[in-house]
């Protein structure tokens, strides 16, 4: 009888995982930016959003291929000035990830010479502080600081979102930082909440399909 190796199903389920947490920023963008980054969501004019077509990073170094998850183009309010904001969805610890989120700012940003907001969306079980800068220094000068915004959902308290109307924060609530034994509570409060959201039958079906696959 054939058997999948233990790492490829781990490999499997975080794939799955950030595929579902990239379609939940695509499909409730604006509320995202929002309910985690209110500073950047003043700047934005909303109205007309585009989420270019999927790049692919090819990294010579490691001979592989990776896909660049959520990259979008907004406008600025009050300013005729265009802005890309680039969104990576990750579920495991890399040592090396803000190396990584320069090497996609500096692809994208060689290709399409906008100036890009990189954020990373972190939901793996890990409460220490990740590292939000990527620096290359040499003996006379620190020739590159590359920064990102970063939402860890383990260091936000489930319970400050509960009384929030955001379907987002809704979706996400299951990956903040909550102990084993509030779990059923974590579900009782995210289907309160959605009562109370705006939002039509596919988005709420499709906010019932994420907490059931993240939680």
């Amino acid at each position: 009888m054939f058997t999948v190796p233990l790492v490829l199903e781990e490999e499997a389920d975080y794939m799955k995982h950030d595929r579902l947490t990239k379609k939940l920023i695509q499909e409730f963008f604006e509320e995202f930016i929002e309910g985690f980054f209110p500073d950047l969501h003043s700047h934005i004019d909303f109205s007309n959003v585009t989420f270019l077509e999927q790049e692919v990073y090819l990294d010579y170094l490691e001979g592989s291929k990776k896909e660049i998850d959520v990259l979008a183009e907004v406008k600025l309010h009050h300013e005729d000035k265009i802005l890309h904001i680039h969104t990576e969805a990750q579920s495991t610890h890399e040592a090396d990830f803000p190396e990584r989120m320069f090497l996609y700012f500096a692809y994208l940003y060689a290709k399409h010479r906008k100036p890009i907001q990189p954020i990373a969306v972190l939901s793996y079980n890990r409460k220490q502080e990740e590292p939000t800068q990527f620096k290359v220094n040499t003996p006379t000068q620190e020739v590159l600081q590359f920064n990102f915004l970063q939402l860890q959902l383990k260091k936000k308290n489930w319970k400050e979102y509960i009384q929030s109307d955001n379907p987002a924060a809704a979706a996400l609530l299951s990956q903040m930082g909550y102990e084993e034994h509030e779990r059923v509570q974590v579900k009782l409060e995210f289907l309160r909440m959605i009562t109370r959201l705006k939002i039509n039958p596919a988005q709420m079906e499709f906010l019932y399909m994420v907490i059931s696959r993240l939680i």
